[in-house]
């Protein structure tokens, strides 16, 4: 399983487990969320991201998303969403998490607030993974 692989590679080497494994994780949790919550994934692992790095993206496709919304506020419809592959949605989630690693840390309450995918094995060790990274952060902050 690849749940379990991910933990197996969590486990190896922690500092490395945000950059491989949270991506992985992002793409598994936006293919079993229903619509409303892929907008809402979408739009969070956009809204960091300037123009450049979008057009460089999956072909541009989150490019033309953006360019069809009103500057600055972003909105993802549903239809939108019926041309992004799981594969685009992981390729945005490294490249969001290479620009803002708090960006990324706002997919756990994003995802925890939604009960249908919040109970997947996936969506769980991507909040469990989320939630310690960024309590880490804080106490390197304070330290």
């Amino acid at each position: 399983n690849t749940t379990f692989s991910t933990i197996a590679k969590m486990n190896s080497n922690p500092n490395h487990e945000l950059f491989t494994a949270v991506p992985d994780l992002v793409g598994k949790v936006y293919e079993s969320a229903p619509p409303n919550l892929r907008v809402r994934m979408l739009e969070h692992l956009m809204q960091p991201l300037g123009v450049l790095s979008l057009v460089a993206i999956a072909n541009g496709i989150f490019a033309k998303i953006r360019f069809r919304s009103s500057w600055p506020d972003l909105q993802v419809r549903i239809e939108d969403i019926t041309s992004v592959q799981v594969s685009d949605v992981i390729a945005l989630a490294e490249r969001a998490q290479q620009v803002s690693i708090e960006g990324i840390d706002g997919l756990a309450r994003l995802i925890a607030a939604s009960p249908v995918v919040a109970s997947s094995a996936a969506a769980a060790l991507l909040v469990t993974m989320l939630m310690r990274h960024s309590k880490e952060r804080r106490s390197d902050d304070h330290a």
